[in-house]
Parts: structure tokens; sequence; C-alpha cells
């Protein structure tokens, strides 16, 4: 087998710790990282960009008296929960193009991000949206969000390298609201967002789930989150109603339990069934928001912590692969 993961799906609820993990992998060497966690370095992938200029189109389309698209407001879940959908749809895209090093220099990289999402939602049966608006329009909002949406694209060209003994990972948060029964109705949830991934994607990937509580992922939102950084992955506030409604609970026990394969999590997709495995790095006691701190001022008996329960997650995974 490879020394090194393919894809990690690191997944869990908002401010669990997915990307503090994730820049403490970013921060080892390359030798801790293949010895201790089985990866290689790694090129990041996150839907968290998408809905920031999701609700940014909105915002802008407010301003000039239109309906809002996408969110009902700045504090809303989405109006069509669809849109869960499209954003795997947008990650698929990118899993592709960063294969194929694809380059685009569009006219307008908003314009240009505009039609992916419009295309990306009509793939998961999502009505036409920006399709439908006024030239003037579409124009205007493009104008706002055209420094965002140019730098996204920078960004996603930047990523672009030899992938040989490279980690692909792949960040994303699903759940349903407070309550809710098991399983979670389409399109909430994990088994709904795993089972749109492309198949490429499926077929290279192991999952490290970062286990909270919902009432623990609360917690951690409304300390992390910072008004004046919205862009932010370490520092986006989820509104409360959406951590109630959209993140209130998630199906990830209910996949484990319900598997077709132990130690995986089975999802049928594409006309096939795949045997995704599983690890579980337990934050439910808080491990993780000392690393949002710069490296020098790391505790270093909270770091040994850390670094033992991740490699313990990623020698379960390994061991699925051997």
């Amino acid at each position: 087998m490879s020394n090194v993961f393919d894809t990690v799906l690191l997944l869990a609820l908002p401010a669990s710790g997915k990307s503090e993990v994730r820049r403490f992998l970013d921060l080892q060497t390359p030798d801790a990282c293949r010895k201790d966690f089985h990866m290689g370095p790694t090129v990041q992938l996150d839907d968290f960009p998408y809905v920031h200029l999701m609700r940014r189109v909105d915002d802008e389309l407010e301003k000039l008296g239109h309906r809002r698209l996408f969110f009902a407001s700045g504090a809303k879940p989405f109006i069509d929960p669809i849109d869960w959908g499209t954003l795997i749809e947008l990650i698929n895209e990118d899993y592709a193009d960063l294969h194929s090093a694809k380059i685009e220099q569009p006219a307008s990289a908003a314009r240009h991000l505009m039609d992916r999402i419009e295309r990306a939602g009509k793939k998961v049966g999502a009505p036409a949206r920006l399709a439908g608006l006024d030239e003037a329009v579409a124009k205007t909002v493009a104008a706002a969000i055209e420094e965002e949406a140019a730098q996204l694209l920078k960004d996603k060209h930047n990523a672009y390298q030899p992938l040989e003994g490279k980690t692909k990972v792949i960040e994303f948060a699903r759940g349903g609201a407070h309550g809710s029964a098991m399983p979670l109705e389409k399109p909430f949830g994990y088994q709904y967002s795993l089972g749109c991934l492309s198949e490429e994607i499926l077929s290279r990937s192991v999952i490290l789930y970062i286990w909270v509580t919902p009432e623990e992922s609360r917690r951690k939102n409304q300390a992390r989150s910072n008004p004046a950084d919205p862009g932010s992955i370490l520092h986006h506030g989820v509104p409360i109603e959406v951590m109630m409604n959209d993140y209130g609970c998630d199906d990830m026990d209910w996949l484990e339990r319900n598997t077709a394969k132990a130690g995986t999590v089975t999802v049928k997709a594409h006309g096939k069934t795949f045997h995704l495995p599983i690890a579980r790095f337990d934050n439910r006691v808080d491990k993780t928001s000392f690393l949002r701190a710069d490296q020098k001022e790391w505790d270093a008996k909270a770091e040994a912590d850390v670094r033992s329960a991740i490699k313990a997650a990623m020698d379960k995974l390994a061991s699925f692969s051997s």
C-alpha cells in the first residue's frame, strides 16, 4: 500500500476543531506527517468559502432591493437545503480541476464563480437562480464580490502542484435540526452529502471524524466567532438559527452503526457501494482551541495530547488500508 493517504475527508459539526486539526497537521514536518499520521504534504479543499460568497451575493442583492436567492437573511439557513448538494458539486469540480491542473482566466472571477454555483445547483436539482438575474443586477453584484472571488480562484490555482505523495484533505460539516430522528432526511446530514461526492473521491477516501456534542459545537462556535472576519476559516461564526436547524445533530453515529462493514461508513453512489474507513478524534472535552494561537505559544502537554489522539485515529485508518 501507499505509505500516505490519498484523500482524507475531515468531517465534524461546526467549530469542532476541524480547521484546528488541519492547522496542526500543516505545521508538522513532512517526516512527522508520514511517520505519525500517514499523510503527505496536504492540499486543502473546503466548502466554507462558497457558503461565505453565496451569503455575500445575497447581501449585495438585498442592497439593490432584490430578493435574496440562497439565504432568507444573513442569520438564516439555506432557503433550499438542496444547496448542501450544490456545495458538494463545487468540491467535486475543485477536486477534478486539482488533478487536471485546470487553469481558468475569466474576464470576471465573480461572474465565473456565479456561473459555477448555478451549474452545481442544477446538477443536484436546484432551481435556476443566478441565471435569472437582470444583467445590470448581476454585473453590480459581481463587481462587489470580484476581489474575494479573484482571491478564491487564485488560491485554487496556487494549490496545483505535482500530487504524487500528497494528501488531499476535504473539509465540510453536515447535520440536521435539533431533535431530528435518524436517519436524517435528504438533503441533510452526511449520508446525503457523502453520496453526492464523485466516484473519484469516494474510491480514494478515508474519514477522520472530529467528535463533539452539538452543545460543545455551539459553545466553541460562539467562542471563535469574530464578526470582523466573517470569511475566515478559523474565526467565522455560524448563526445560532443555523446551528440549531442545520447542525443541531448529525448522523455520523447512525451511519457507523448501520454500515455493511465494521469500521467503515457505507456509501451507495454511482451504482456502486463504497466502504469508507472511519476513525474518530474525540474532542468532546476541548483539546484543540489552543492551536489557534501562534505555535510558539502552544502548551507542550496539550500538543502532545493532540499528537497522540490524532496518531491513534490515523493508525486505525491505516490499518484498514493495509
